[in-house]
């Protein structure tokens, strides 16, 4: 089923989550609608308070981008209950964009590697270096874990640019394709 995704402006978006364990009412369906929801928007990850939940829970698939970046070829996780465990002193300011600030980018810097501890889909312990644009793809992901967005780590200039777009995102006068949930 696909889910409708909470916009900027969503208190859920700003709540640092809570870690879950296998008997999660309902996980694995969870799980798949998260799925569908992440394709049909057309997005590389989606973290759970993204569909209104406030749990450590996201996945990402970056095989879609594989043409462009080969070492995303296979590059598809779970990650529940994530922790940060370490990063590189090396940055990298990319643009990124969110389902959850729709027709918004801004460059954002970040380290080019991390490593997180987490759970796979089976509740089996990982620990797991990611570089470059995997990296980039789960720090994302992660942040919504702890209720921070992509626009909080713009430079200040930026996030001063940006106001006026968020305050009318959070006011519903945005379009996405998508379903879109604001929940205040």
């Amino acid at each position: 089923m696909i889910l409708p995704i909470y916009i900027y402006g969503s208190t859920v978006l700003r709540q640092v989550t809570r870690d879950i364990t296998p008997d999660y009412p309902n996980l694995e369906s969870l799980m798949e609608d998260m799925w569908e929801t992440l394709y049909y928007a057309d997005g590389v990850g989606l973290a759970a308070p993204q569909i209104g939940l406030s749990i450590r829970l996201f996945m990402v698939d970056g095989s879609e981008l594989s043409e462009d970046r080969p070492e995303l070829k296979d590059f598809k996780r779970t990650i529940i209950n994530a922790r940060l465990l370490e990063s590189s002193e090396e940055t990298i300011t990319l643009q990124e964009g969110c389902l959850s600030v729709p027709k918004l980018f801004a460059d954002i810097e970040r380290p080019t590697s991390v490593k997180l501890a987490y759970l796979n889909e089976r509740f089996e312990p990982v620990e797991e270096w990611f570089h470059g644009m995997a990296a980039r793809m789960v720090q994302h992901e992660y942040s919504h874990l702890e209720g921070e967005l992509f626009t909080d780590l713009a430079t200040p200039i930026r996030k001063k640019m940006l106001q006026s777009k968020l305050q009318a995102i959070a006011k519903g006068q945005v379009k996405a394709f998508y379903k879109t949930k604001i929940v205040q």
